[in-house]
């Protein structure tokens, strides 16, 4: 069993490939690390089904323009089908209906991106700080953040409509001449949307499924106590079930690829491993911001911080709730976490 790359080279801006009959794959700019993210059409006849949006944003709405006036120039977008909340995906679905596109999403992620567009902050509030204080972040970071107009969805989400159609775990849907399966994984999201075809071996996977990169697992203020990583896990586990070798996943980011059955067992395992990784670092009581050495083995930069300390914050929370880790909140505010053996 491997993994292959049957797409070596991602689309052109402006362009699309052809991954299967009536589905294109495009690719559209992030001003991030991760610096870009994967959208896809299907055809529907009189129309378009379009698979999550990028960024609201000057350039996005550009290349979308070239886009629609190249290769999806035949038909209009009918539907939009955002997998789930996170701004790189459901960043123009408020500009899509505006068009007149219908959206289907899930009714976490609808709800989610609904009400963190709503939630506009000129500054960090009390419990911001609060949290990232007692998840050790650097004081000059947090010193800086306490006066810092902290990101809002608001900056790159338009404003979503009122009305949406709900995706469900369970159901099924038809869209690009295939009837598809909707499962529902949790751990990067809260019921993020994946679809499996009927018809054929495409898989759409979002950030879900991914190749050779896990995405982010984070705990953010909003649900302190959460476990990310046990959600992941068990998600990943269930999909085992119903993957197929010769299933070719369409993620939200990387390369198209088939051999998704050794993939989940890869990013099962690899949480496996940074959990006993982190484990054995906090045989000394240690806070999340002392955490990054043993989950990433790589240097931490300024532009990834943020994301780093929320995914060490969602590892210690798991060792902390499956008993492997206990938690005390020091004088300084500060949660410390020291190996329970």
């Amino acid at each position: 069993m491997k993994i292959t790359t049957p797409f070596p080279d991602p689309p052109a801006p402006g362009n699309a490939i052809t991954v299967a009959p009536g589905v294109l794959w495009m690719r559209l700019p992030l001003p991030m690390a991760l610096d870009h993210v994967n959208i896809y059409a299907l055809d529907d006849g009189d129309g378009w089904t379009v698979i999550d949006t990028g960024f609201d944003s000057a350039v996005t709405r550009a290349q979308w323009a070239d886009l629609m006036a190249g290769p999806l120039s035949a038909k209009p977008v009918t539907r939009l089908i955002v997998t789930h909340h996170h701004p790189d995906h459901v960043g123009l679905a408020g500009w899509f209906i505006a068009q007149g596109a219908q959206l289907l999403m899930p009714r976490t992620a609808w709800l989610m991106a609904r009400m963190l567009t709503l939630d506009m902050q000129h500054a960090a509030t009390d419990a911001q700080i609060s949290f990232w204080q007692r998840a050790g972040m650097d004081p000059d970071t947090l010193a800086a953040r306490r006066t810092e107009k902290p990101f809002n969805f608001a900056d790159c989400v338009h404003p979503l409509p009122l009305g949406f159609t709900r995706l469900t775990d369970g159901d099924t849907i038809h869209f690009g001449g295939r009837t598809w399966d909707i499962r529902m994984g949790d751990g990067h999201a809260p019921e993020h949307a994946t679809f499996w075809s009927r018809d054929d071996n495409l898989v759409i996977g979002g950030d879900q499924l991914l190749l050779s990169i896990s995405p982010n697992l984070g705990v953010y203020p909003t649900e302190p106590d959460a476990d990310p990583v046990g959600d992941w896990i068990d998600s990943c586990q269930r999909f085992q079930a119903h993957a197929r070798r010769d299933h070719l996943v369409l993620g939200g980011h990387k390369l198209p690829y088939t051999g998704l059955p050794l993939r989940l067992s890869q990013m099962i395992e690899n949480h496996h491993a940074a959990l006993d990784r982190l484990q054995a670092h906090i045989a000394t009581p240690r806070t999340a911001g002392d955490c990054f050495a043993p989950l990433f083995k790589r240097a931490i930069g300024p532009q990834v911080y943020g994301l780093a300390l929320a995914e060490a914050v969602a590892h210690l929370n798991h060792l902390h709730q499956t008993g492997r880790a206990t938690r005390t909140l020091g004088p300084d505010n500060t949660w410390y976490f020291q190996s329970a053996s």
